[in-house]
């Protein structure tokens, strides 16, 4: 009974601890950079009043006799500053208030278990991140920020805790003590050089803490005549304060003012919840860097704020209480906060249009900062299988979005980065008038598909006009003959490519031009080896369409030749690796022994298997065994090896040629060999190429490795000669398509090809085998890709989406070659080239994502400890 009993607390126990751990554990992150506007910024030093407690409404309306209760601060939003509303969050509570307003986010949930009062973690502020910060007010808030601050350069100073004494009869003394603290201190400096000399430094901040305002709230509740005039009190302090900073620094015009509340509070004296009373508290700014009132006719609120208060004429500039802080960092040009969320309101900057979009791009790498680490770090505490990307902010994405701001920013196009309503509405409005057009003619449905697809697709090509007008920009600066001449070549590379579905002997022509390439540039003075390699594999490559369709006299011979090429490559390549100490460890050695066994045993079973049927003895059971085997390990062995670019490639070449050593009939087997090796010479003609106008030094593909996290910050933007390459790309796909002729037609398959697997007819599965070889090219294409996009330093995307463009002009071609006449060769024959092409798409992304799965993720033997490639 005692052990239920002590079983039953202890249960209970861990189920009453647990809400502690999963709902009040940090979610800050840490290791961030930091970020700031490499602008002068407009202020030398910030000063930063916090009314605690008050309420938006209670200081912007005005009294029973049509007065405000702060004309100081009223004056200021009629005639020197900017104002709005700040929209706290939950808890409205002091202490998160204040992080939110000098730290820039929205509180740490753990640090309720410790009542508000210390820091469960350490976290970056404005305060922290300044040249010095004098502080006034009450113990319970200013602590907390000289504690997270490093060094000594937050200077506090505080009342006794016995001062908040909600019985009190004059609440406001805390006020009048920081106050006149702020006189007492200045006075001081002047006749202290050490203090001068530090209050007349730059990146300064000085915070008043005004805790009398929450006091008569809470004692008297805001509707008190306490309340109100403890808001009086305040007033015309802030204005003693303002005028004795302007006589000190004498009207250097470099101070700016920030008037604020930390959260609000209910009618009955109450908050932390999320009433309005409680999250809407006022901000009032002026001086330094910050815009004059604003004059409008009309403005669109939710509420009727602006009517009550008399202020409908003047500007409200709505912030969230977090975006505070970005805002008095940018002012003093001070780095951004590590742990800030809060957006930059740049509406309330009186600065150039370069600041501003400076200090909006430095805002957003803060922000993603905080993604990167965070993503970083939950990466590796999840298994792989587990983890998923972000994919709305990929990496790709995140390079995009930088780069066109960036761009935005050089070539001072501000307004672009606002949204402007007008595109969006002018597309709705042909919308509707296509449709419209439609419904009156009583058009089928498909007509309203056909006639409205173009209007977001286009909408969405002129939201990227400035993509495309950098693009016609570009194109102008070549010269013109030299511009009519490439778009010649280009257009004569499409036409082939549309011919070869045709003729495949125009593969032959276009390997041919290929080879001939390198010695019409300079290329041929730079790299003869690579240049003489790459012109005799193209030669090669090109004898292939001019073979047979696949099917016609099967050779195993052949087959075994093919096999023993691989062996005499595999052999050289692990003697060449072997020689380099450093980068060729045992293991790895293990794995391409483990491939090289993998090509003995796939020819021993073509020999095996071809002699047993000869005998009309069926197929061997070990030999299927060993086929479905090898098969099965082709796709997990490669990630054994090392993540090297060269030997990587070379791996899946050894893994792949297994298997489609085991698929052959003829001359086929010797095909993705040849096209291999011209893969591994492209990536070297490519590098060679780069390099040749200047934009990266050359690596060795030994040196390079694969990552899945490749550091955006490495990418290039798009070249002319990009298109040639994504070209290439597609000239290679097409010719892994049409090299042996394997879907020429429906009779070039030949069911010989899967014997060593099954005998017996089995229409899937011998479809899907057959598959797999027309499919193994492919992948030894893309993955060929995947390294020259890493060696040229362009991203995936970008490329890809050359590829696409390509495609669908070829798709464009076949679309007008359609027939809906004829034999029903000749129509079926359209149909399918139609369906070819743009089934390229879908197609591209799958053979993209294996790609990338073949050549950036890594397996570990069992027992092996973790290595890190450099």
């Amino acid at each position: 009974m005692l052990l239920f009993f002590t079983l039953g607390l202890l249960i209970h126990f861990v189920f009453f601890a647990s809400i502690f751990d999963i709902y009040f554990t940090s979610p800050l992150v840490h290791g961030m950079t930091p970020q700031f506007t490499p602008l002068p910024p407009p202020a030398r030093r910030l000063v930063l009043f916090v009314a605690d407690g008050l309420r938006a409404d209670t200081l912007y309306e005005l009294d029973e006799n049509g007065t405000s209760r702060a004309p100081f601060i009223r004056n200021i939003i009629m005639h020197e500053g900017s104002w709005g509303v700040s929209h706290t969050r939950v808890p409205t509570e002091s202490r998160p208030g204040h992080v939110a307003l000098i730290a820039g986010f929205y509180e740490d949930v753990s640090a309720v278990a410790k009542g508000w009062k210390e820091n469960p973690v350490e976290f970056d502020s404005l305060f922290n991140e300044s040249k010095y910060t004098w502080s006034w007010g009450s113990p319970d808030i200013l602590p907390m920020f000289a504690k997270g601050a490093s060094g000594d350069h937050v200077y506090t100073y505080s009342y006794d805790a016995k001062r908040e004494d909600f019985g009190a009869q004059d609440a406001t003394k805390l006020d009048t003590w920081v106050f006149d603290n702020v006189k007492d201190f200045f006075h001081h400096a002047r006749n202290n050089q050490s203090l001068f000399s530090k209050i007349s430094e730059e990146k300064i901040v000085f915070f008043l803490h005004l805790l009398g305002i929450d006091t008569n709230g809470h004692a008297h509740r805001p509707s008190s005549r306490d309340y109100k005039d403890n808001i009086k009190k305040v007033d015309d302090g802030v204005k003693e304060i303002v005028s004795m900073f302007n006589h000190f620094y004498g009207n250097d015009g470099k101070t700016t003012f920030i008037f604020t509340s930390d959260h609000g509070m209910t009618d009955w004296g109450s908050h932390g919840a999320g009433h309005p009373s409680e999250t809407l508290t006022p901000l009032v700014t002026w001086g330094a860097g910050i815009n004059y009132p604003q004059r409008v006719s009309a403005q669109q609120f939710d509420d009727s704020f602006l009517k009550e208060w008399r202020l409908e004429n003047w500007k409200r500039l709505d912030v969230n209480q977090a975006d505070i802080a970005p805002l008095m960092t940018s002012l003093i040009g001070v780095p951004f906060p590590l742990n800030s969320v809060g957006i930059l309101p740049v509406d309330y900057l009186n600065n150039t249009d370069l600041f501003k979009a400076e200090s909006m791009f430095t805002n957003a790498v803060q922000i993603l900062e905080q993604f990167k680490v965070k993503m970083t770090q939950k990466k590796e505490v999840t298994l792989p299988f587990l983890f998923t990307p972000f994919k709305l902010l990929s990496d790709s994405k995140q390079f995009n979005i930088l780069r066109k701001a960036r761009s935005y920013i050089k070539h001072r196009k501000f307004d672009e980065v606002k949204p402007s309503h007008l595109l969006p509405c002018s597309f709705v409005a042909i919308g509707i008038l296509v449709a419209f057009f439609l419904l009156i003619q009583a058009c089928p449905w498909t007509y309203y598909v056909y006639g409205l697809l173009p209007v977001p697709i286009w909408y969405a090509v002129l939201r990227e006009f400035q993509v495309i007008q950098d693009l016609v920009t570009s194109l102008l600066t070549y010269p013109l003959s030299h511009f009519v001449g490439y778009l010649l070549v280009f257009t004569l590379g499409i036409e082939v490519l549309v011919l070869s579905f045709f003729y495949r002997h125009m593969l032959t022509a276009g390997l041919t031009a290929f080879a001939v390439w390198p010695f019409l540039t300079r290329l041929w003075t730079r790299a003869k080896v690579t240049s003489l390699s790459w012109a005799f594999f193209s030669v090669l490559l090109a004898v292939f369409p001019l073979m047979p369709v696949v099917g016609r006299k099967p050779d195993i011979s052949l087959v075994m030749g093919a096999g023993l090429l691989v062996l005499l490559l595999s052999l050289c390549v692990v003697t060449s690796l072997m020689k380099r100490k450093d980068s060729f460890r045992k293991e790895e050695l293990l794995v391409h022994l483990l491939q090289v066994l993998s090509t003995v045993l796939s020819m021993y079973v073509v020999y095996s298997t071809q002699s047993s049927l000869l005998r009309k003895q069926g197929l061997p059971l070990m030999n299927q065994i060993i086929s479905w085997a090898t098969l099965a390990s082709s796709l997990v062995v490669p990630l054994l090896s090392s993540l090297a670019v060269f030997q990587r490639l070379f791996s899946i070449l050894l893994s792949l040629m297994s298997t489609y050593l085991l698929l052959s009939t003829g001359y086929e087997a010797v095909f993705p060999l040849v096209l291999s090796c011209l893969m591994f010479v492209w990536i070297n003609i490519e590098q060679e190429t780069l390099q040749q106008s200047g934009v990266c030094c050359k690596q060795k593909l030994t040196s390079i490795q694969f990552s899945y996290n490749t550091d955006i910050t490495q990418f290039r933007q798009l070249y002319l000669d990009d298109i040639r390459r994504a070209f290439f790309l597609v000239f290679f796909l097409v010719t892994a398509f049409f090299g042996t002729g394997n879907i020429a037609s429906i009779n070039s398959f030949d069911l010989a090809s899967v014997y060593c697997f099954l005998t017996v007819f089995s229409p899937f599965m011998m479809g899907a085998l057959m598959m797999w070889k027309i499919l193994i090219p492919f992948v030894l294409v893309m993955c060929a890709f995947e390294a020259v996009q890493l060696t040229t330093q362009l991203s995936s995307k970008s490329l890809f989406l050359i590829v696409l463009v390509i495609s669908d002009i070829m798709a464009l071609h076949f679309f007008f070659l359609v027939k809906d006449y004829g034999s029903w060769l000749d129509i079926g024959t359209s149909i399918s080239h139609y369906v070819i092409v743009m089934s390229m798409t879908i197609f591209l992304v799958f053979l993209n994502g294996l790609a990338q799965l073949l050549t950036t993720k890594k397996l570990r033997l069992c027992g092996k400890p973790k290595s890190h490639f450099m």
